[in-house]
């Protein structure tokens, strides 16, 4: 089914609910059950009515397409590559909630805790459309585990969204511009050390963009996943050009560092989370770090529609 057929079939869904609702109204005047099942029917009505809204929002021309996920530590050393791979865990227990697959394209540990680098794969319904809410620098407040004397400390990282790229798509790719480089990978925890050089890094020397994968013990089948990445990025490099945006991904990209940030966590010394775009601020902490930020996704997906 064709999400306009999936937009069509719901609204009409919808509708039918609503007249239902309209005609139990009348009879509801002098009946305190019918009244008591009106207030059941209608917050699940006005969830479903604001959930089609958000998907007839998400008609882009990528927003349908499975999502490349990047994370990035910033400046910092361990503590940027702790909150690195706390945002890796908040992003996967999100793609748990939502029934997303994702498999791990890239995967550098970090030398004491955390993570260097990762790259995700995100397979699912529109996984670029709600992911494409999250490309930009998160900042982490909070008392170190890392300090002996209990300092507060201030982290960043990036997160960058790319939607993936299929075959029908032209993206020019010229081989002498390629620089391609072998190493020895390394498991998540350092586990299962490939013997011999399979990992690829492809770096695009004209946009000076930098692709990588290991999760593949073939050669070959890394440098075609990193092939695949490159032109995902590149394609969406050449997006940005077209429609002139100032918050290009790869040419315009800001420092990760204090200013840019769009998100702050901050767990001391007080505890909220707030999203600098919309304002929108949530104190569960616990329940964001665990994946719930739809509220985050859907409020500035909505306010960009506006």
């Amino acid at each position: 089914m064709t999400f306009l057929e999936n937009i069509i079939n719901t609204f009409d869904d919808i509708q039918s609910r609503f007249n239902d609702i309209e005609e139990l109204a009348v009879l509801a005047e002098d009946d305190e059950a019918m009244q008591e099942e009106l207030k059941q029917m209608l917050p699940a009505l006005k969830s479903e009515v604001k959930e089609i809204e958000l998907k007839n929002m998400l008609s882009g021309e990528d927003d349908d397409k499975d999502a490349i996920l990047s994370i990035h530590p910033g400046a910092g050393g361990t503590e940027s590559q702790d909150w690195a791979e706390m945002l890796f865990r908040m992003y996967t227990r999100w793609m748990d909630k939502h029934d997303y697959e994702y498999e791990e394209i890239n995967f550098m540990k970090g030398d004491e805790a955390g993570i260097k680098d990762v790259t995700l794969r995100v397979k699912g319904d529109y996984a670029y459309g709600y992911l494409k809410a999250e490309a930009g620098i998160h900042r982490l407040v909070r008392i170190s585990p890392f300090d002996s004397n209990q300092r507060r400390h201030t982290s960043f990282a990036s997160v960058f969204v790319y939607p993936e790229v299929d075959d029908t798509i032209e993206v020019d790719i010229d081989e002498n511009d390629l620089r391609i480089d072998t190493y020895r990978a390394s498991g998540a925890g350092g586990q299962h050390v490939n013997k011999t050089e399979s990992a690829i890094r492809i770096i695009h020397e004209p946009t000076g963009i930098k692709v990588q994968c290991q999760n593949e013990r073939s050669q070959h089948k890394n440098k075609e996943t990193a092939l695949k990445l490159l032109k995902a990025r590149l394609y969406q490099k050449k997006k940005e050009e077209q429609e002139e945006e100032k918050n290009k991904m790869e040419s315009n990209k800001k420092d990760i560092a204090w200013g840019n940030q769009i998100r702050s966590y901050v767990f001391h010394p007080y505890r909220k989370i707030k999203d600098h775009r919309t304002n929108l601020e949530e104190g569960n902490v616990d329940a964001v770090m665990d994946g719930d930020i739809d509220d985050f996704i859907k409020t500035y997906l909505l306010q960009k529609s506006n």
